[in-house]
């Protein structure tokens, strides 16, 4: 270890602390970390490896110094960030760039050496009178491909508590790197607090650096700003992946089960409150994770992975009816991080669409709180926020699928791709080829904001793979590597689309909640060539036959041919509008490869000939093409 760090990591650390970082044959590692110690000046530096007791440490840190109470259930804790720190700072948030032409690409960036003098000065001091915490991780399973090792430095011990439920241990997998240079970093501090909140929040600042594969996040306390190995990785991962010849996506990851004991993997990639976690976690099928997932060709297939094995999902809506598997978790002892919910005078939570009675009085992430206190504009504080989280472990979820942690991942044979999207796509399709599932599918993806997002309902925005926020590349690149990932592969993952929200043209919705049930099982049966597909413009869509069984089957309920007529109709005209939204869009993005021009022209070129044919609106008994 050189000189100059072990003088200064000797005088903050406790012997065990030392030693703890001294096995860790790593001079980057070492220098980073005696870096910020220099610079955000911490009275003490704690070191925790993957033991127990480290963990055991943080624990009683976060309940120490008020980041977090326990609550009535053994193992519940509930966090509270600012009033004005709820959610991920999308304009604070910036990459760093150093060349002219990255910081024209379009992606939010400031110049490198601009950001890290900013920076410097914010960091300056910041940890005076508080403890510096070293945390390892590992994003995918440990001693894998799909493996990174992370190292987070933070004063919050709750982002280390929220890193233990998230995220593998990785202190071992930094012993088993030596020397190498091959990991992510993250320095984060709450910065200055006030009531036990990050104070600063109009210096909250959330920076990252695509060569170093280093992550700054400062004055702020939300786990989506401060988790760096959260999507601040999937950013870094997604540029080291493009380099790599893997994917890094926006995708939950499932094992849908089948006839005879059969188990299909698929990944999925929706848009917010389009139901990605509703689908990853399905009565009856065995979730593997609901957010992140690494895809790598192997052995002519391809393989994936969960990043993290915990939960930080959206609280709202979840019941006793809705999420059975979620609300067992959250209402009986399990180690779970409640943030932003009402803790009542009973010391249990309560969060908006729970259905219980909600608390006369509390505390909030506002304070006390009674029903009907107002805001310094008065309007009404609700007694949960509408991004209330929860955090909580995959292995405490009754269908965790059991290879989880398998370090060879599983083999993927479905992609499906979802939106919220009232009047184009039908309930479920699949794709003609990888190319035309990839471009018309996935990089189409097109979803309709809701009124309590934005105030303003039905505006379309186009996503690519879901992936948009995080994409930290150009767009075109982005999209060429998922066609490029199965080149080479003769056995390539079906692709398939989804659409839980169609309407008819009295605004009532087609389908039910529980019918994606029914389009998973079909896609199950389909990858594996047990039924048939009827050929449309746009996709293969179901028989009917098959799905009058599968809902029997299935939701035991009865399902007409007229429903089927009214759900899987084409309409002509509504998907010829939006593949010019989708070109519109397309055409302003930078290096998009032409075949995806090419797909959407000979989609528009087979639509224009159903509606010479058909008219604007066909129904599905017209197309007599089975497909095998």
């Amino acid at each position: 270890m050189d000189e100059r760090v072990a003088v200064l990591l000797k005088e903050k650390c406790s012997k065990d602390s030392f030693d703890k970082i001294a096995l860790l044959k790593n001079e980057k590692l070492h220098k980073f970390i005696a870096d910020y110690v220099e610079l955000c000046e911490p009275d003490c530096v704690y070191v925790c490896d993957d033991s127990a007791e480290d963990k055991a440490f943080i624990l009683n840190e976060t309940i120490k110094n008020g980041e977090e109470s326990r609550l009535a259930i053994e193992g519940h804790a509930i966090h509270f960030d600012g009033f004005n720190d709820q959610a991920r700072d999308k304009n604070n948030t910036r990459y760093l760039f150093s060349s002219e032409k990255d910081l024209a690409s379009g992606l939010n960036s400031i110049k490198k050496d601009e950001g890290i003098a900013e920076l410097n000065v914010l960091f300056k001091g910041i940890m005076r009178g508080k403890t510096m915490y070293v945390l390892f991780s590992c994003l995918g399973p440990t001693g894998s491909e799909f493996s990174i090792p992370c190292i987070q430095l933070t004063d919050s011990s709750y982002v280390c508590h929220s890193e233990y439920v998230l995220y593998r241990r990785g202190y071992e997998q930094f012993k088993n790197i030596g020397g190498s240079d091959d990991f992510f970093r993250f320095i984060h501090s709450a910065g200055e607090l006030e009531n036990g909140v990050s104070k600063n929040v109009d210096k909250r600042r959330v920076y990252m650096d695509l060569d170093e594969n280093i992550v700054y996040s400062i004055n702020t306390q939300y786990a989506g700003n401060t988790c760096g190995l959260k999507k601040c990785a999937l950013r870094l991962a997604i540029k080291k992946a493009s380099e790599e010849g893997w994917l890094a996506e926006h995708m939950f990851l499932m094992g849908v089960h089948g006839p005879n004991n059969r188990k299909t993997y698929f990944t999925g990639a929706f848009p917010s409150a389009c139901g990605k976690t509703s689908t990853s976690m399905l009565p009856g099928e065995s979730i593997m994770g609901d957010d992140i997932a690494y895809l790598r060709k192997r052995e002519d297939s391809l393989y994936a992975v969960n990043v993290e094995s915990g939960i930080f999902g959206i609280i709202g809506d979840v019941s006793k009816k809705n999420d059975p598997r979620i609300w067992d978790v959250l209402t009986t002892p399990k180690e779970v991080i409640f943030c932003n919910v009402l803790v009542g005078e009973d010391n249990n939570p309560y969060w908006l669409g729970d259905g219980r009675e909600i608390p006369d009085k509390g505390i909030n992430y506002s304070g006390e709180w009674t029903k009907g206190k107002k805001d310094d504009k008065a309007k009404e504080i609700s007694h949960a926020h509408k991004n209330a989280r929860y955090t909580v472990k995959l292995e405490d979820l009754e269908n965790v699928d059991s290879e989880l942690n398998n370090p060879e991942g599983v083999k993927v044979q479905g992609i499906i791709y979802g939106g919220r999207d009232s009047s184009v796509n039908p309930p479920v399709q699949e794709s003609f080829s990888w190319s035309h599932g990839i471009i018309t599918m996935g990089a189409s993806i097109e979803s309709e904001t809701t009124a309590a997002t934005l105030g303003q309902e039905g505006v379309r925005k186009i996503n690519p793979m879901s992936n948009l926020d995080f994409v930290s590349l150009p767009l075109g690149v982005y999209i060429n590597n998922n066609l490029k990932i199965v080149h080479g592969i003769d056995e390539r993952p079906k692709i398939f689309s989804v659409n839980y929200f169609q309407k008819d043209k009295n605004g009532k919705y087609l389908t039910g909640m529980e019918d994606k049930r029914v389009w998973v099982k079909w896609m199950e049966l389909r990858v594996h060539g047990d039924v048939s597909a009827i050929e449309t413009p746009t996709g293969n869509i179901p028989k009917y036959d098959d799905l009058k069984k599968l809902f029997m089957e299935v939701l035991n309920v009865e399902y007409s041919e007229s429903q089927y007529c009214r759900q899987f109709k084409v309409r002509v005209d509504e998907n010829l509008a939006k593949i010019e939204r989708v070109k519109a869009f397309f055409e302003k993005a930078s290096e998009v490869p032409e075949i995806l021009f090419d797909e959407l022209s000979e989609q528009k070129e087979r639509l224009e000939k159903a509606m010479q044919e058909y008219g604007p609106c066909v129904e599905p008994m017209i197309f007599q093409n089975v497909v095998k």
